[in-house]
């Protein structure tokens, strides 16, 4: 079976690879020994969000009284009444579940449209032009390859190859993923039951996203970060506005902190005998010395590995470097025609960031056959983050403390949502625009924004950023109001 072009992965990196090769008129198939969407849609950043949801919709009915709604006069207000809410976990389930599967048929349905082959299976390399695969699914079907070998293995050779196998969650080498005490981010997302107690093991976007479902669930929540922040590759302000809004909501959150053991006892009962479900002891270290935590549920997020160590790179001649490929500027390994994007390469491991290298990467693929494109390079520097908490973070640039790291002349501007028209009337007043630009030349140098929804307007930020925009550029564009963004402009006239 030979094709123009073969994607190793059906991620946000690789289904936008594949689809794009295809509207370029490339013959295309796509590997995926798992389901088509990858991570980020049916273990990653969907479901978080439908989970995330149901937790917001959940705490919004305790506040119902706030707003001047009750039940037949009844007072909701009160702390005995609200207790009668109660959460259906399976239903919660059920609904994210569903909400995957809706996107998962939305790619199946990309792909038949644009005559795209799936194989169902794991790949690997025999040599720089062709793939084993041992086939895990009926390959017949739909838009299938339509072979099914004796062996269960079949053969593809492709022109171009793509490497977008994306990553896996790392566990600590003391405690390994049970999928019932100790989970990973997949079990997380679909618990038979909420525990009494969790300690969150990282505090990145993965982490800081699941303690917050969790803890608005009515678990008691113990957020622990090695690192002197929660969600460290933000802002410091930023880390320190969320560290404030989770301690508010009864988040237990320990920073400079150790995890040196998990140990779970098996026989721990309580009092009257009964099993004790909170039978796990974290054992951390922080300046305050040693620390006990006993918990029902630990949940590790320390972050994610490269899926490169099955795919036989060394045999053609792949390097790697701490289990990431090389590539140059066109993602390209230096190998035959083989390219690699998303988390399996040192980029920032992010969805969007893996959609946009499948563009680019494709559009250079595209200029080396002669056909109508343009490459352009994807803006590193500007990378918008993303971290859907309560209250949502969303940052792009640089931020204070790398602006002093780099020794650079700049001044900090910001607006406190407490003063935000539009954030007093939906009663979500946490958070803050923060501004950092240049003091020499007033160009913008970062972009952070703490509070509700500001994920949905870092976009225009990021154009901004991409253009050189000055601090009076943004100060004199009219924004609506009242919107949260306009906060942006108030926070540019501070600068």
């Amino acid at each position: 079976m030979e094709y123009d072009v073969i994607v190793l992965g059906s991620g946000p990196g690789g289904y936008v690879a594949a689809v794009r090769a295809a509207q370029y008129g490339f013959k295309v198939a796509v590997v995926e020994k798992a389901e088509i969407g990858g991570i980020c849609l049916n273990w990653g950043c969907i479901p978080t969000k439908a989970l995330l949801k149901s937790a917001e919709t959940f705490q919004a009915f305790k506040h119902l009284a706030s707003y001047g709604i009750s039940f037949d006069g009844d007072n909701i207000a009160d702390p005995e009444r609200t207790k009668e809410l109660k959460v259906d976990i399976a239903k919660v389930v059920e609904r994210e579940r569903g909400v995957s599967d809706r996107m998962r048929k939305g790619v199946e349905f990309l792909f038949n449209k644009n005559k795209i082959t799936v194989v169902n299976g794991k790949g690997k390399f025999l040599d720089a032009n062709t793939i084993e695969v041992e086939c895990t699914g009926a390959c017949a079907g739909g838009n299938g390859c339509g072979f099914i070998p004796e062996d269960g293995k079949c053969h593809l050779k492709g022109k171009y190859i793509i490497i977008a196998t994306g990553a896996s969650p790392k566990a600590l080498p003391f405690a390994p993923f049970d999928g019932k005490k100790i989970v990973s981010y997949k079990n997380a997302l679909i618990p038979e039951t909420l525990p009494k107690s969790l300690a969150v093991i990282g505090s990145g976007a993965i982490g800081s996203e699941l303690a917050n479902f969790y803890l608005a669930m009515g678990c008691q929540v113990h957020l622990i970060e090695f690192l002197d922040r929660i969600v460290p590759l933000e802002d410091d302000d930023v880390s320190a506005q969320l560290s404030r809004s989770f301690r508010k909501e009864g988040m237990k959150i320990m920073v400079s902190t150790k995890v040196t053991g998990v140990t779970i006892d098996e026989n721990a009962c309580l009092e009257d005998g009964t099993p004790d479900p909170e039978n796990i002891t974290v054992t951390v270290e922080s300046k305050k010395g040693e620390e006990k935590i006993k918990v029902e549920r630990v949940l590790c997020a320390v972050g994610v590995g490269a899926n490169t160590a099955d795919l036989n790179l060394e045999s053609v001649g792949i390097t790697t470097d701490r289990g990431k490929i090389n590539v140059n500027q066109f993602y390209h390994t230096g190998v035959a025609e083989i390219y690699a994007i998303g988390d399996v390469i040192p980029t920032p491991a992010l969805a969007h960031v893996a959609s946009a290298e499948a563009v680019a990467c494709l559009e250079h693929i595209a200029e080396q056959e002669g056909k109508a494109s343009k490459f352009h390079p994807v803006n590193y520097e500007h990378i918008p983050g993303a971290t859907y908490t309560t209250p949502q973070i969303a940052s792009a640039g640089m931020t204070e403390r790398k602006a002093k790291e780099l020794g650079i002349n700049y001044k900090v501007g910001k607006f406190m949502f407490t003063a935000s028209g539009k954030a007093t009337a939906a009663g979500k007043t946490d958070g803050f625009v923060k501004l950092i630009s240049d003091a020499d030349t007033d160009k913008l140098l970062g972009v952070h924004l703490i509070g509700a929804d500001v994920t949905e307007i870092i976009g225009g930020m990021v154009l901004a950023l991409d253009l050189g925009a000055t601090a009076e550029q943004v100060k004199n564009t009219v924004f609506p109001h009242p919107t949260m963004s306009e906060a942006i402009r108030d926070a540019a006239e501070a600068l």
